[in-house]
């Protein structure tokens, strides 16, 4: 009986329409949480330097890694959900055009058109996206990392697919497009290392000048608070590293964690020039 009913066809077609329009959601959610656990796997998993170190204790590298991996991932993940409603979504309201008997052919055909007429208009818009991917995929640098980006040298705030935004020492506000950056120098990635330039005068003792300089590096890995925060590993001396016609230049180097350099070395001179002032023994300028 409703078989033959004038407005079965259009209940049939109201109930197709409808289950495609389930069925396309119900499909994105279920990717959005697919793609969300992956992500969350991905943010979580274990870091190189706890592998090798097996059972110690996260270390401030292992916190920053991790960190800058959950940053990575999540990132990634909101781009990959928003393909992916992109292709479902898109593809449903294609399956409801042709279930309406609306030819989709001539709409593939002008999105086709209109697809190249944006892409001719927007190829730094596009290639700006292609190397912000690239970026993120590649972890070439994050928020809070100091890099140079070539035009502009500054602390990372915001990064996006589009730009990359900068402060630089002078509180100015860069937006760096991501297309046009050829190459980056990460000042904050891993690891860094602080070193300091000991000049003396050609009358010291150089064994004395060492001994109080190994000194100095003991007494800076001793210091718990240096140690937990600032580095990463003892602080080495090399001996004389530069003979000038005034000085002998000693240099000591410190391995420590990203962007921390600057206040180890602050604290590394403090320390050389009270144990220098101790011991009696003359730093001079560098001529």
């Amino acid at each position: 009986m409703f078989n033959n009913a004038p407005w079965a066809p259009l209940v049939a077609t109201g109930i197709t329409i409808v289950l495609i329009l389930v069925i396309a959601f119900l499909l994105r959610n279920l990717a959005h949480r697919l793609i969300t656990r992956v992500v969350n796997r991905a943010a979580s998993g274990g870091s190189i330097t706890s592998r090798f170190r097996k059972g110690a204790p996260p270390d401030g590298i292992d916190v920053l890694l991790h960190e800058r991996r959950k940053q990575r991932a999540e990132t990634m993940g909101s781009v990959l959900k928003y393909i992916a409603s992109i292709v479902i979504l898109g593809t449903a309201v294609l399956t409801v055009l042709d279930r309406l008997t609306i030819p989709i052919a001539p709409v593939l055909t002008s999105v086709g058109i209109l697809g190249v007429a944006i892409g001719f208009g927007a190829q730094e818009l596009v290639k700006d996206f292609i190397a912000g991917l690239f970026m993120l995929l590649e972890d070439q640098y994050g928020v809070g990392d100091v890099i140079d980006a070539g035009a502009a040298v500054g602390t990372v705030e915001a990064v996006t697919l589009r730009v990359t935004r900068l402060r630089d020492a002078d509180g100015r506000v860069w937006y760096v497009r991501n297309g046009t950056i050829t190459r980056v120098g990460n000042e904050s990635q891993g690891w860094s290392r602080a070193y300091v330039d000991v000049p003396v005068s050609y009358d010291a003792d150089v064994v004395t000048v060492k001994v109080l300089l190994e000194h100095v590096a003991e007494e800076m890995w001793a210091d718990p608070e240096l140690r937990e925060s600032k580095m990463v590993e003892p602080p080495q001396v090399y001996g004389v590293e530069q003979l000038s016609n005034s000085a002998l230049v000693f240099r000591v180097t410190v391995k420590t964690l990203p962007a921390a350099q600057a206040d180890v070395a602050r604290e590394l001179r403090l320390r050389v020039k009270a144990a220098m002032d101790a011991a009696g023994v003359a730093m001079v300028a560098i001529a």
